[in-house]
């Protein structure tokens, strides 16, 4: 049977791959910054292997993206800290190379290039990995195959499996069957997780539920926020400070008329406020809403604070940070599509708000059961949650508390996915 699907994904799903790889370009600048990349990808990548001390083993870390990356983080620095190896980072999009090429931790980065047959035989032979970590879900066929060929272990790392998952379909569930048998460990975030692996006739030790590394990297780096001093403590002294962050548009439908009625019986509140996207159009989007009703002020600005009721940020790469701040946290995406981070708020220990969209989040939807979290699905919701949380101090540190046991509590996920890595390099 595995020479069938070998067979059946190389005549029907690589042609389909390259072709997109192909006309996508002209679309999509994305997919095009990818192709550009993998171009010279072979060159760059002996190049670069010409100046490793080959003497080391090499560990090779693959994830789709920059998201997936951040849960590989852990287990990269702590590796770096016990073993004296190389570390390899290869990803299939653009945005997670371009964001890490300069991370310190890793001795090589690179595309991963498409899955063709050649493709993974000469890749494998450049790097000759003496283990492949894959994060989360991001397993391209021909790469595994040849590895398991080559009796080269492979992880797959923070895995998650829903019950009701297209890959349990039939065809889909064979072929993913014979896919994970290739796999040395399957480490998933939770015991219902590793259940629904064990569904493909998985060998029961082929998978252990060791937990989620997002919650050792969002305590990281929180340890680092906290040292940042990124607000002066004048402009917060007094204040109820709300954090809303990764906002989109439809997130701020209900959230901003409701902290505008709060002013109206609170002067000490005080919203910071962080769009997805801070564009100028939606900067000026969010100050126009606010015009005539209560002053803002832009983050970078902040020098001139002069006791605004709105800060609008107007740079990325400090949301985290920017929760350390908060009484009360409200998370974006959840009136759009999908919620974002909710650790990155929950590890603090402050209550966290969000719309009815957060099927993608087993974090949050965990958090509204515990009670540290708390689902509003409109404005007239969203003012009754705040006013309660912004008058009530005892409701507010029972609902914090919770929030940063549930983080505390999940905390450990890395040393037990070394210490299975350990087992096998």
């Amino acid at each position: 049977m595995d020479f069938f699907w070998k067979l059946a994904y190389n005549a029907l799903i690589v042609p389909l791959l390259l072709f997109v790889m192909k006309a996508a370009p002209f679309f999509n600048k994305k997919v095009k910054l990818g192709v550009e990349g993998r171009s010279r990808l072979f060159e760059e990548l002996i190049l670069n292997i010409s100046s490793l001390n080959r003497k080391k083993k090499l560990l090779w870390f693959h994830s789709a993206s920059l998201g997936e990356f951040e849960q590989a983080k852990p287990i990269i620095e702590k590796l770096k800290q016990t073993k004296d190896v190389n570390i390899l980072v290869t990803f299939f999009s653009p945005s997670g190379l371009e964001n890490s090429k300069k991370y310190p931790y890793a001795d090589l980065v690179s595309y991963l290039p498409i899955d063709t047959v050649y493709n993974a035989d000469k890749f494998i032979s450049l790097v000759n990995p003496a283990l492949l970590v894959l994060m989360r879900y991001d397993l391209w066929p021909n790469h595994i195959f040849e590895l398991a060929k080559r009796k080269i272990p492979i992880f797959l790392v923070d895995a998650t499996m829903r019950e009701n998952s297209a890959r349990k379909n039939i065809l889909a569930k064979n072929f993913h069957k014979h896919l994970y048998r290739k796999l040395t460990k399957i480490l998933t975030v939770s015991e219902s997780d590793a259940i629904n692996f064990i569904d493909f006739d998985l060998p029961n030790d082929e998978i252990s539920p060791v937990g989620d590394t997002r919650f050792d990297r969002v305590y990281q780096r929180s340890l680092v926020a906290k040292e940042r001093n990124l607000i002066r403590s004048e402009i917060l002294k007094d204040k109820k400070v709300i954090v809303a962050g990764s906002t989109w548009y439809e997130d701020e439908d209900a959230l901003l008329p409701a902290f505008l009625k709060l002013t109206e019986f609170d002067p000490n509140v005080l919203l910071i406020i962080a769009p997805h996207e801070p564009t100028v159009v939606h900067l000026e989007k969010l100050e126009n809403e606010f015009a005539g009703k209560v002053q803002t002020i832009r983050f970078s600005f902040l020098n001139n604070y002069k006791d605004e009721k709105i800060i609008i940020v107007d740079s990325i790469g400090i949301l985290l940070t920017l929760y350390f701040y908060a009484d009360i946290a409200f998370v974006g995406g959840s009136f759009k599509s999908n919620i974002h981070n909710v650790l990155e708020a929950a590890v603090y220990g402050v209550p966290v708000i969000f719309g009815p969209k957060i099927l993608n989040s087993q974090e949050a939807i965990k958090l509204a059961k515990l009670g540290g979290g708390i689902i509003i699905k409109n404005k007239k919701e969203a003012y009754r949650t705040l006013r309660l949380l912004t008058s009530d101090e005892n409701v507010r540190n029972y609902k914090g508390a919770i929030s940063k046991e549930y983080v505390q509590s999940n905390l450990g996920a890395t040393e037990k996915i070394l210490n299975e890595m350990y087992n096998v390099i």
